[in-house]
């Protein structure tokens, strides 16, 4: 006698997982080169630029660009936080930040932009799926967008 064992289905729909993203932009009187230069800068510049939803930012390894890897605790809202482990790759005017922690992958791009610089920031993630995804997909970006729009402000003040 033998006896075959089958998984029992379920409702036969697997939870679909939604990309998020958000997404800030800002031209800055500055060239390109010292824009770039500020942010792959996690030693001075990164902590002077933050915003205040960054806390406990430090440096693990490196600290200059390309193959930093750099920790902190982003307060995206009141409930809502997310511990970060970043590795930084620089790519030409292209600095990518990694968490090691999630499938969170924050990216900078630095184009000129007449005499100065435009700067393009953008986060993406596997957000939930189900109604907690749609509520995330359609809320989470606003907020973000916000603290993007802020980091970007501070750089421009660090580097005009």
């Amino acid at each position: 006698m033998s006896v075959t064992v089958r998984p029992t289905p379920t409702s036969g729909v697997l939870p679909v997982m939604a990309k998020v993203s958000a997404s800030s932009s800002l031209t800055i009187s500055a060239a390109p080169d010292k824009v770039l230069a500020a942010l792959s800068d996690y030693e001075t510049v990164r902590p002077r630029i933050l915003p205040e939803q960054y806390r406990d930012f430090a440096v693990v390894e490196g600290g200059q660009g390309d193959g930093t890897v750099a920790r902190w605790v982003l307060q995206a809202t009141e409930k809502r936080s997310r511990n970060v482990l970043a590795t930084v790759s620089v790519s030409g005017a292209t600095i990518t930040e990694k968490d090691a922690n999630s499938s969170m992958v924050t990216t900078y791009l630095v184009s000129p932009s007449g005499s100065g610089s435009s700067v393009t920031t953008t986060t993406e993630w596997t957000g939930a799926g189900g109604v907690g995804g749609f509520f995330e997909k359609t809320f989470a970006p606003l907020g973000l967008k916000k603290i993007q729009a802020q980091l970007l402000q501070n750089l421009s003040r660090q580097v005009e």
